[in-house]
């Protein structure tokens, strides 16, 4: 069984998952997001593409109900003993026999959780899921129940987050290797998911982005693949991940030779950044690590050029983003512990002058502070 985790690992989970439930009045919760299922019991899969749920009551009674490809991967990769298969057919509804699983575990009449909030639980299925409980429980939204216990990374997650951290570095090395004039993004693309590959690696949740000249202004992926000229920029994003945690950064590199204002641009990151990490501190706010940053960009001319965000957490994330809960932004009243792994990106897009500049790093939250877990240097690369 490809268990990566303790089986205490898994019973403190497990345990924290049904105090927060007793606690919520929540007599079973209904999981639907792949991140809960995996940190809960080690199921691994891209089958949540397809109807599928983890079912957990009081009693810690653990039903998984999923189609028949899903079978074997719940039991070689996971520790549920039970698991349902509902049958692939025309016209068929799975969550019939989620209902009769909610029968068996006499749940009839009672409060139920259910993670609406997730990839694996589509509009279409949601509706049909809701019909389906219609005077049969109560519902309620309880999509970050699971979730904010998975923010505060254990010790064993942490290393974990380190070996992605350290696949990040190696995967930036290959990048100042091959940037060069003439060179395809594709072919950067390549080496470094083949470093990250070697290092024993996994997919990253998201595509890395990429993207030079005008396509460097782009904070999303897209399909184009150009042919690196002199001069030019690059902009990339990437993270390394190992289990499926992640450690992501974030650089843009002049080509040939840098603008001017590129160095502008660089040395407002390296101070927005800076800033950022004496916010980053147990017991102060996650919104006040974003309004320093937007402080420092606003009171050096780049309030134009900057984001309405500035990171994130990470943790064990699947398809479609690495991007955990909860968000950098003005406002956000959640409290920083130590544990939490958030990355931190300075991004400013000049799109006047069609220049672009971006510095990421991911942070482990630590008693005192925090850590960079990237040791690459910080410097304007310019190749």
């Amino acid at each position: 069984m490809g268990l990566h985790f303790s089986k205490q690992e898994f019973k403190k989970r497990k345990s924290n998952v049904i105090n927060s439930m007793k606690e919520q009045n929540i007599d079973a919760l209904l999981m639907f997001r792949q991140e809960s299922m995996y940190w809960l019991t080690g199921y691994d899969t891209f089958g949540y593409v397809f109807f599928q749920s983890l079912v957990l009551d009081q009693k810690g009674n653990v039903i998984l109900l999923t189609r028949a490809p899903d079978l074997r991967q719940a039991q070689n990769t996971s520790n549920i003993e039970d698991i349902r298969i509902w049958v692939d057919k025309d016209q068929s509804n799975p969550t019939n026999d989620l209902k009769i699983i909610l029968d068996e575990l006499n749940l009839k009449g009672k409060k139920i959780g259910i993670e609406y909030d997730a990839y694996g639980l589509t509009g279409r299925n949601a509706l049909s899921l809701n019909e389906s409980l219609k005077n049969y429980c109560s519902i309620i939204d309880k999509s970050e129940l699971i979730t904010k216990l998975r923010v505060i990374k254990s010790s064993e997650e942490i290393v974990y987050v380190k070996k992605a951290s350290k696949l990040a570095d190696l995967a930036l090395n290959e990048v100042w290797k091959y940037a060069k004039n003439g060179i395809s993004e594709a072919k950067i693309l390549a080496e470094m998911n083949r470093i990250i590959f070697e290092g024993g690696g996994d997919y990253p949740a998201n595509e890395f982005i990429i993207g030079s000249g005008n396509n460097a202004l782009l904070c999303r992926y897209q399909a184009e693949k150009k042919i690196l000229t002199n001069p030019d920029q690059l902009s990339i994003e990437w993270a390394g991940t190992y289990k499926h945690y992640h450690s992501a950064m974030f650089r843009t590199i002049p080509i040939g030779k840098a603008n001017p204002k590129h160095y502008k641009m660089h040395e407002a990151c390296i101070e927005s950044l800076k800033n950022c990490e004496n916010k980053l501190k147990p017991g102060n706010k996650l919104g006040d690590v974003f309004d320093i940053h937007a402080k420092t960009f606003d009171d050096l001319g780049f309030k134009k050029a900057r984001m309405n965000a500035c990171g994130y957490s990470l943790g064990s994330t699947f398809s479609p983003n690495w991007m955990d809960w909860p968000m950098i932004y003005t406002d956000n009243p959640y409290i920083i512990e130590p544990g939490n792994v958030f990355f931190m990106h300075m991004i400013l897009m000049d799109s006047d002058n069609q220049l672009a500049m971006n510095l990421g790093e991911t942070y482990l939250v630590t008693n005192t502070g925090n850590e960079r877990l990237g040791k690459q240097k910080l410097d304007l690369v310019v190749l």
